[in-house]
């Protein structure tokens, strides 16, 4: 055949080739900027127990240990203040490794940044894709050799995921770092990647796999076990392939998911399983506090607070995992517990009592404190009498006396709690009022739209004027709500959006509580005899109906049952061309899946288009004007039974709209977009009505949305004057 692989441009060079190309990365820095919110709404700075070490240092330092030579640092929301801090770091003057930053205000996913990245030319071959929130001590040397082994004997296998042991609480159904628990089907001998979920059925235990996916791989394991490390070993096809793709925006629900479900292309993804090393990513406060145990503990070794590190002062390492600098002003009648870190700086009152926790620098603790399972930042006040249980205290704050802290509250920057208050648990305090529009929790790498950007960017700027003010005037003065966090307080506390109250506890740095422990046993207990009953049983090879609960057209999986549809419509329709099917029966079956999947006729109009266009793709052709011939005479043959379900004119612009969809993502049909709507119309599938209404639709729409209008500009001109003549003849007569 000459079909051209989709992606396949510049970029591709022969994995043999790729030796002697200097190791690159690219560091998608947004993740650690936007992630914990209110927190980094006012500063991009998440502090792990390497006492005043912004997290991208982490990252940063594993990369150039691991034999990166090159990273593009990717920053959008908070850039100014990311690429300030790496231009006066030592990262700019390392000898051998270069860090270079690329700003974007425009980009609102890792689709974007990619793409932006694409256009720039500067990946030269295989590279490493990573968010700045990882914590790593893997060696690079075994994946990378894997990779490339691959694409040598390969070269549709363009991707390499690490992944690691983690099992999920059988309770809970969440890893010890708070994420959703995973589901993989792996094929054990070639360790290929087959089935991506990570937000399964937790309440009955079940997933759902294409029958497709069964018959075509001998051998499948199936794995609930396995931790998405978010360390990936791209060839430079995954960059062009974002280019091809715009509806690729985020990384794991798109991109990879997409390319698990696309047979056309023939791409493949492998994995990586690592046991001894170290990987880990900071999505929640939950693996925030997980990973920082990790670090105290040592398992991230030589990324440990007593090991010199960037900006980090002489820290020693004590009996029973305590660490301690060697300038701390510390009561002889304190206690400070085991895996505890004290930074430089900090003075600890009379009788106060310190465990597992992390104090920053010049903090200043008073008298009969008690601090437990907590993080406090930079130059924190905690006054005499204080109680602190599992809680986020950022820079600034002040916590006056007799305050209490109950288990998962975050106080953001320069909060003040007031005398003797007790801020209730899983409570988020900051200085800025919550907006009115909500911005996403998602960070760059999950972003799937622009919402609430330009509000993000607004509170940042009006935070960095705020904190101006703050520095230079007392806290008194300001006119904060007292009565929010009691006398002489300054602070907002945030209500509980997403989730409500019941889902704090999953992700907060507070150990989950008893009654919610309790709550989910029983609720495990109710599914499991409602199994046992066989109520909540798929019949057997039954693919995950669609569902009409708005959490599925949250998280993606009203999409994923749309990709199901469509395998199915293609398969039946496979079936019917090899085995010389009428279309009357080919009608049957896919009614028979329109209902079981709760379809309408659109969608099985769009379903039975992309079986045509994909068959066509496969017939043999040389040239462009091939194509479309072989395209006519597809569509041609199965006319009636594409007709069948466009009976509407919305059905007909259905088409159309798969039509650039289909061009969008496969090169070849993209140049011919003008001459299949011709073809569509001359064969009578769709109307004039229908191409004109599509037209009057994408008059609104952004320029990069009317490609293919434009291109088909004098077809749809040659319409309407054609429809002027008409109206003209038939009012004369």
């Amino acid at each position: 055949m000459g079909t051209q692989k989709k992606g396949a441009s510049r970029g591709s060079e022969d994995p043999v080739e790729l030796a002697c190309v200097p190791l690159q990365a690219i560091l998608l820095a947004d993740s650690f900027t936007t992630k914990f919110r209110p927190i980094t709404l006012e500063r991009p700075k998440v502090l792990l127990p390497l006492v005043n070490v912004p997290m991208i240092n982490y990252t940063l330092a594993w990369l150039e240990s691991a034999g990166v030579e090159e990273v593009f640092v990717f920053c959008c929301a908070h850039s100014k203040q990311v690429i300030d801090y790496l231009e006066s770091s030592e990262w700019f003057s390392q000898p051998n490794f270069t860090v270079t930053t690329i700003e974007s205000h425009n980009s609102v996913s890792a689709g974007d940044a990619l793409r932006l990245i694409y256009e720039r030319n500067v990946i030269n071959g295989d590279f490493v894709l990573i968010s700045g929130d990882t914590v790593s001590n893997m060696s690079l040397t075994q994946v990378l050799q894997e990779h490339k082994e691959r694409r040598k004997k390969d070269s549709n296998a363009v991707m390499t995921v690490v992944i690691k042991r983690s099992k999920p609480s059988q309770i809970t159904h969440q890893s010890r770092l708070g994420t959703d628990e995973l589901f993989m089907a792996i094929d054990p001998n070639t360790k290929q990647l087959l089935y991506y979920e990570d937000k399964a059925d937790h309440a009955k235990g079940s997933i759902y796999l294409d029958k497709l996916l069964l018959a075509d791989n001998p051998s499948i394991t199936l794995h609930n076990d396995k931790q998405d490390c978010y360390i990936d070993i791209c060839s430079p096809e995954v960059l062009s392939l974002f280019t091809d793709n715009f509806d690729y925006q985020h990384l794991r629900r798109h991109f990879l998911k997409g390319l698990l479900v696309d047979d056309i292309m023939g791409y493949k993804i492998f994995t990586h399983e690592i046991h001894s090393s170290y990987a880990a990513r900071i999505d929640n406060f939950r693996s925030y506090d997980t990973i920082s145990k990790d670090i105290i503990q040592r398992w991230t070794y030589p990324l440990v607070p007593d090991v010199k590190f960037f900006g980090n002062s002489s820290i020693k390492l004590e009996r029973q995992g305590m660490y301690r600098a060697s300038e701390i002003g510390q009561s002889r009648s304190a206690q400070i517990g085991p895996f505890t870190v004290i930074g430089s700086g900090t003075k600890i009152g009379n009788t106060t009592e310190i465990s597992n926790s992390v104090i920053g620098e010049g903090c200043s603790i008073g008298s009969n404190v008690s601090i437990e399972g907590s993080y406090i930042w930079d130059n924190v006040t905690i006054e005499d009498g204080c109680k602190l249980r599992h809680a986020i205290v950022c820079d600034g704050v002040i916590v006056k006396s007799g305050a209490v802290l109950e288990p998962g509250v975050v106080l953001s920057f320069k909060v003040v709690v007031g005398q003797q208050f007790i801020v209730p648990s899983y409570s988020k305090v900051s200085l800025l009022q919550q907006p009115t529009k909500q911005d996403s929790d998602e960070e760059l790498e999950y972003a799937d739209n622009s919402s609430g950007i330009a509000e993000i960017s607004s509170i940042t700027h009006t935070v960095d004027k705020l904190n101006g003010e703050i520095t230079n005037r007392p806290f008194e003065t300001q006119c904060w709500p007292t009565s929010e966090l009691g006398t002489g307080g300054a602070g907002y506390v945030w209500s509980i959006c997403e989730g409500g109250h019941d889902e704090e506890w999953r992700h907060s740095v507070a150990p989950i509580p008893a009654d919610k422990l309790s709550e989910a046993v029983q609720a495990a207990d109710d599914d499991l005899e409602l199994t046992q009953d066989g109520r909540s049983l798929p019949p057997s090879g039954e693919l995950k109906p669609d569902s009409n609960d708005s959490e599925y057209d949250d998280d993606g999986e009203s999409r994923d049952d749309s990709i199901y549809f469509e395998k199915e419509v293609e398969a039946t329709f496979l079936r019917a061309v090899h085995e010389n099917i009428t279309v009357d029966h080919v009608i049957l079956e896919v009614n028979s899946l329109r209902l079981s999947y709760n379809k309408v006729a659109a969608d099985c109009a769009g379903g039975l288009f992309y079986s045509l266009m994909k068959l066509a793709l496969e017939t043999p052709h040389d040239s462009a004007s091939e194509l479309v011939q072989a395209t006519t005479n597809v569509l041609a043959k199965w006319k009636k039974l594409l007709k069948y379900y466009l009976a509407e004119i919305d059905e007909e612009i259905e088409v159309i709209l798969k039509l650039e969809e289909i061009c969008e993502s496969t090169k070849e049909f993209a140049p011919v977009f003008d001459k299949i709507l011709y073809q569509l119309y001359d064969l009578e599938v769709i109307q004039e009505e229908a191409i004109l209404r599509w037209d009057d639709e994408k008059k609104d729409a952004d320029e990069s949305d009317k490609f293919f209008v434009k291109q088909a500009e004098k077809f749809i001109q040659w319409l309407r004057e054609a429809s002027e003549e008409e109206e003209e003849e038939d009012d004369e007569e």
